[in-house]
């Protein structure tokens, strides 16, 4: 889908904590073209199968020199230990505090259950959103999806 959320627009900026407290800021990364994942939560079903998938195709998204962070409103401290156990090389960020509002910037926070829904946004180096999909919590992302979105950089 090339007409999703915020395509064309600039995506909002952020700063948030990684798994290891180290803010990480998104018009940082410009220069740099980023998939940027929400998902509801760390150890659950649905999101360890699609961030493990992730995980083993990272390679495309390095080839296409394109930099993977996964966000939740989960704390700090169990995505670090979501991270270690399932091997997430890539950024895991909290948007714990305050709960969901960069969820909530991307239109992708559900206030009624306090969790990010499953929205994904591919950002060129300028950090101009070019494909964008969101899927309810119980539908997971398709690796297909994020492949054709690769072919738009």
């Amino acid at each position: 889908m090339v007409s999703g959320p915020l395509v064309g627009a600039l995506a909002p900026d952020f700063t948030l904590s990684d798994t290891h407290g180290t803010p990480v800021t998104l018009s940082a990364l410009r220069g740099t073209a980023v998939l940027v994942v929400f998902f509801p939560f760390a150890f659950s079903g649905i999101c360890t199968g699609e961030l493990c998938e992730l995980r083993d195709n990272i390679a495309d998204l390095e080839t296409a020199g394109v930099r993977l962070l996964a966000l939740s409103c989960d704390a700090v401290f169990a995505q670090k230990a979501w991270a270690e156990q399932e091997g997430f090389t890539f950024e895991l960020l909290s948007d714990f505090w305050p709960h969901g509002d960069v969820a909530r910037r991307y239109g992708v926070f559900d206030a009624e259950r306090g969790l990010a829904i499953r929205g994904s946004f591919l950002l060129d180096a300028e950090g101009i959103v070019r494909w964008s999909v969101v899927n309810e919590r119980s539908q997971s992302r398709d690796l297909a999806g994020y492949r054709e979105a690769l072919a738009l950089l």
